[in-house]
């Protein structure tokens, strides 16, 4: 195995390990988790630490089959301390979007590497804006320029209809932070493909626009 690849793995190790000792320890759960009341009486560790809890093995495994297909191409192109850089840039990315959106509800919480995981994935959209997804319902392959906007003007959605149990926010936060962060890295992005940066920076253009009007 390659040194790189250890890195991926590393990840997924430690999200599954954190996760797993939550499932069996509600105390270390509700001690790590995300929580609005917590994080301002002084528990900002909580800001990290969430982003490797999971509720339940459905919920990582989805993140970590995700994380799994996209990892390679940011470290392929970034190496491991950029790609970690990214990884845990969105982590926070997202839990501060949350933690904005959600300040004045103090009981609320969350769990999950998804804003890290939607860091990742919008960092290999922009990438590689070339490749396709293929999903098993549907039998054509998607652009993953589109899927990527899709993705987060669903999320702005969900964020303004409080649609499900869904963290939204940070995953829209974590989007955000792997966006900036991967062209922080390489900014010859913008002058080789700035049709594609404009296009994938339009969803969060649009968040700050509707926010600014208290839209969302």
């Amino acid at each position: 195995m390659k040194g790189l690849d250890l890195v991926m793995i590393a990840v997924i190790a430690a999200n599954v390990l954190v996760s797993i000792r939550g499932f069996n320890d509600i105390s270390f759960f509700e001690r790590y988790k995300f929580q609005i009341g917590a994080i301002k009486s002084g528990e900002k560790l909580r800001m990290l630490t969430s982003g490797f809890l999971h509720v339940d093995f459905t919920h990582l495994l989805f993140n970590m089959i995700t994380f799994y297909f996209f990892a390679p191409i940011v470290i392929f192109h970034f190496g491991d301390v950029k790609f970690l850089a990214i990884y845990l840039a969105s982590l926070l990315a997202g839990n501060l979007l949350s933690f904005q959106f959600h300040k004045n509800e103090n009981y609320y919480s969350a769990v999950g590497a998804s804003g890290a995981v939607t860091g990742i994935i919008y960092s290999g959209i922009l990438l590689n804006p070339g490749m396709s997804l293929y999903f098993f319902f549907i039998p054509i392959p998607i652009p993953a320029y589109i899927f990527g906007i899709g993705y987060l003007l669903y999320s702005i959605y969900g964020m303004k209809n409080r649609v499900g149990n869904i963290g939204h926010t940070a995953h829209f936060g974590g989007a955000i932070g792997g966006f900036i962060l991967t062209l922080a890295f390489r900014p010859g992005l913008i002058t080789q493909d700035p049709l594609m940066v404009g296009l994938l920076a339009l969803p969060i253009i649009l968040l700050y626009v509707l926010g600014k009007m208290g839209k969302i």
